[in-house]
């Protein structure tokens, strides 16, 4: 005799897979709809500067560094206006994507000095992250709005750290931007060079807004990277996937 009696096989029973393609299709249904109900966690759901940060959102905002039409439908649906200029330079050094924000407004973009000509991906970025990072932070720890950034530049052909040699900065195609400071709707100023070692609010706000910087750009680096560093961030949309690095 066999060791063990071999088990009667059960028939098909189609009653139960018809019960799991049911339950199956309801969780279906039902992310489908809590997914439509918040769009922020939809990564099939457009970009949109003004909406809440969700799941998908970092994701997004890192989609955008290759720039091009996307990019600018960003740009255009969540009603920041911007001419987008023609290119220039060559070689190293050409700025084929080149947009200037026309309005202060609702984004509350504005830049002191004013001609931040950068790509879309670096408006975007910015756009996104004084939006979401660093409006709630001015308001939390300084009491007031930021109304302006102070910026140091964005197109330089030169390579990093302006060296003979070596890689080409992001500067070089205007895919960078450097920011000194902010002014807040109440007058006051707040810099790098004068607060960033600050212990009260306004050196743990520009820390806190350098923080929120980190999953918005690919680049961003501080006065804690280097000497060189010391009055100003370093923000860039390089395209290195979906990391980034951040100092």
């Amino acid at each position: 005799m066999p060791r063990f009696a071999s088990l009667p096989k059960r028939p098909f029973r189609i009653d139960y897979l018809l019960f799991a393609l049911f339950v199956a299709g309801g969780i279906v249904l039902f992310g489908l709809d809590w997914l439509a109900r918040h769009p922020q966690h939809d990564p099939r759901a457009p970009l949109l500067i003004s909406r809440a940060e969700g799941w998908a959102t970092a994701t997004k905002l890192a989609g955008l560094r290759a720039g091009g039409p996307d990019c600018r439908d960003v740009l255009s649906r969540s009603d920041i206006a911007f001419e987008a200029l023609e290119p220039m330079g060559e070689g190293a050094c050409l700025r084929a994507d080149r947009v200037l924000p026309e309005s202060d407004e609702p984004s509350g973009l504005a830049f002191q000095p004013r001609n931040a000509v950068a790509t879309c991906a670096v408006h975007a970025g910015l756009a996104w992250w004084l939006e979401h990072r660093v409006q709630p932070a001015a308001e939390r720890l300084l009491g007031s709005r930021v109304v302006k950034i102070e910026q140091m530049g964005t197109a330089n052909c030169r390579r990093v750290n302006g060296a003979e040699s070596g890689r080409w900065s992001e500067h070089a195609t205007g895919n960078a931007i450097d920011i000194a400071g902010f002014v807040l709707s109440d007058g006051r100023q707040v810099r790098l060079l004068d607060d960033w070692a600050d212990e009260g609010a306004r050196g743990t706000f520009l820390r806190e807004v350098r923080d929120g910087a980190c999953d918005v750009f690919a680049t961003t680096l501080s006065p804690d990277y280097n000497a060189l560093h010391a009055d100003h961030f370093h923000l860039d949309q390089a395209e290195r996937g979906f990391g980034g690095y951040c100092r």
